[in-house]
């Protein structure tokens, strides 16, 4: 669990203790799915968890010879469940990107040099940081939780 989630593992560990394996993974999987949601959301926003705007694309000169052509939004395909995936074990849940990617994500996630195709030259691509914990996804954690504890009745 994340150092962002500290408090939150020491208030719900008592809860947390008293439920079967079977249910604790339950819950895993309706925080992994609120999670996936979450970020699936903020990054169709083109919005960090910090809050910032993502850096924008670098402007092209000629786009195959259109004046005004339209320009999807960037990651609009990563962001969907195929590539986004929700994942649960007995104690932890995660959401990350599988494939590749995982790769073109993790690229962008740490401002690294990538190629955009093969052939092409290495680009430098700004930090945009597609996957941490906001404010928001902190609190929905914590009401996820605490709807699914209350459903249990403890």
């Amino acid at each position: 669990m994340s150092a962002d989630f500290l408090d939150v593992q020491d208030w719900a560990a008592g809860l947390l203790a008293r439920l079967e394996p079977a249910e604790l993974r339950k819950a895993n999987l309706r925080i992994a799915q609120v999670l996936r949601r979450e970020e699936s959301l903020r990054i169709g926003a083109q919005v960090d968890p910090d809050g910032q705007r993502f850096t924008p694309r670098k402007a092209r000169k000629n786009l195959r010879g259109k004046k005004g052509a339209i320009r999807r939004k960037m990651f609009a395909r990563l962001r969907t469940t195929h590539h986004l995936r929700a994942g649960v074990t007995d104690d932890a849940a995660t959401v990350g990107f599988k494939g590749r990617a995982s790769r073109i994500a993790w690229v962008h996630q740490r401002g690294l040099k990538d190629r955009a195709a093969p052939g092409a030259p290495d680009v430098r691509y700004p930090v945009r940081r597609l996957l941490g914990f906001s404010k928001e996804s902190r609190e929905r954690v914590l009401d996820t939780l605490a709807d699914f504890l209350a459903g249990r009745g403890l």
